[in-house]
C-alpha cells in the first residue's frame, strides 16, 4: 500500500486446464505476469496490493484432481513481486468435490484460503497481509475500514444442488450457516465499508444473472439435474431452491453493504443481458461481475479482470477493466468500461 491508497485486483474463472488443453495458454500466470511486468502486446503492468479470486480456477467437467491442482500452485508461483499469500481465494462451482468425495477436498488441499495444508498450496496462514478469520468456506479480513466477506460455492455433494459426476452444475450455493454468518457480520459492523464476495452474482443484478438467462444466453451448458433455471446465480441457500434469501435481506435493507463481487458468467466487457451490464447498482450496493480470465472455457469469453482502487479519504471506489488479451479490443486498459461507485464512507487505512 502506498500512500494509503489500496488497490484490489479482482478476477476469477480461470480455468486452467481448460486453457492448456485448448490453448496451451497458462492463463492464471499469463495474468499474473500481465499486471506485474505488462504484456507482450502492449498492456501495461499495474500496482495492486492484494487479489481476489471468485473462483473456478479449474476447467474440469468432472471433479477436478490433484493434476490440475499442482498446475494452478505452479501458476501462483509465476508472481516475482507478490507472495503467494496475497492472493486471497473462494471456490466456485467448477472446484467442486464430487458426490461422493470428501467435501470441497481439492479446493482446500491446492488453494486453501485459510492454511490447512501449506504443504501442498504454498499458503502459510501468518504471512497473510491481512488475516483470514473463518474456514474456507466462509472467511473474513479487513483493510483498514474496508471488511471483505468471502463465501465459497458449496455446489458439491450431488445434485441438484451439487455437480454430478459430469458437468460444473452452475447454480450457486452457500449453506444456511453460511447466510447466518454473513447477516451476523453485516449487521455487527456499520461502520465499515462492506465488501461481499461469492463466485455467483446475485439474481437480476448484473449481465445475464436472471431466471434461465445462463442457459438460454449460451452463457452456461445446461444440466437439468441442476437446476438451469438458476444457472446464472446464487441460487440455493440451504439447499431452498430459489430462495432470494441475500436479494430480500438487501431489499428491506438497503444500502447494508458496499459492494458485491462476482464472476461465473463469463462474456465481453459491454455485454448486456436482461438489460443489465456488469457494473449495476441496486439496493444501494454495486454489484460488480470481473469474471473472466480464461480464454476458452465458454464460447462468448474475453480474457479479463478488474482493479478497484480505494483512495485514503475518498467516499468512491474507481473500478477500472484490464483485457488480457488483444481480440476484442487492444490489451491493457479498456476505458469504455471504467466505472466509479459510491461508498457508505470514507476509507480510511
Amino acid at each position: 500500500m502506498r500512500g494509503k491508497t489500496f488497490r484490489l485486483w479482482a478476477g476469477g474463472d480461470a480455468h486452467v486446464g481448460t486453457d492448456l488443453a485448448a490453448g496451451n495458454r497458462r492463463s492464471l500466470a499469463e495474468a499474473i505476469r500481465q499486471a506485474e511486468e505488462g504484456g507482450a502486446e502492449g498492456g501495461p503492468p499495474f500496482e495492486w496490493d492484494i487479489m481476489l479470486d471468485i473462483g473456478d480456477l479449474s476447467g474440469s467437467q468432472t471433479p477436478p484432481g490433484d493434476e490440475e491442482g499442482e498446475e494452478v500452485v505452479r501458476q501462483y508461483s509465476a508472481s516475482t513481486l507478490h507472495p503467494r499469500e496475497d492472493f486471497y481465494n473462494i471456490v466456485g462451482n467448477h472446484d467442486a468435490s464430487g458426490p461422493d468425495e470428501p467435501c470441497q477436498w481439492w479446493f482446500r488441499k491446492w488453494v486453501d484460503p485459510t492454511g490447512e495444508n501449506p504443504e501442498y498450496s504454498n499458503v502459510h496462514a501468518g504471512r497473510r497481509p491481512y488475516p483470514v478469520e473463518g474456514t474456507w468456506e466462509r472467511y473474513s479480513f479487513q483493510v483498514g475500514n474496508i471488511l471483505f466477506l468471502a463465501m465459497g460455492d458449496r455446489n458439491n455433494g450431488g445434485p441438484p444442488v451439487g455437480r454430478a459426476e459430469r458437468g460444473g452444475f452452475p447454480a450457486g450455493a452457500v449453506t444456511r450457516e453460511t447466510f447466518e454468518w454473513w447477516r451476523e457480520k453485516v449487521e455487527a459492523n456499520p461502520d465499515k465499508i462492506i465488501v461481499t464476495a461469492h463466485h455467483h452474482m446475485l439474481k437480476n443484478t448484473t449481465v445475464a444473472s436472471g431466471p434461465w438467462e445462463g442457459v438460454d444466453g449460451g452463457y452456461h451448458g445446461r444440466f437439468e439435474d441442476g437446476a438451469p433455471i438458476g444457472a446464472s446465480y446464487l441460487y440455493f441457500v440451504g439447499g431452498t431452491p430459489d430462495a432470494g434469501a441475500f436479494e430480500s435481506y438487501l431489499e428491506a435493507h438497503p444500502g447494508a453493504i458496499d459492494l458485491w463481487l462476482g464472476g461465473h458468467t463469463h462474456t465481453n466487457p459491454d455485454d448486456t443481458c436482461g438489460g443489465r451490464s456488469h457494473v449495476e447498482r441496486k439496493w444501494g450496493v454495486t454489484f460488480v461481475n470481473v469474471a473472466a480470465i480464461s480464454r476458452y472455457h465458454g464460447k462468448r469469453n474475453i480474457s479479463m479482470s478488474r482493479l478497484l482502487t480505494f483512495r485514503e479519504g475518498a467516499s468512491e471506489v474507481n473500478i477500472r477493466c484490464y483485457l488480457h488479451m488483444c481480440d476484442y479490443a487492444a490489451q491493457g486498459w479498456y476505458d469504455n468500461a471504467e466505472r466509479s461507485a459510491p461508498l457508505r464512507r470514507a476509507f480510511s487505512y
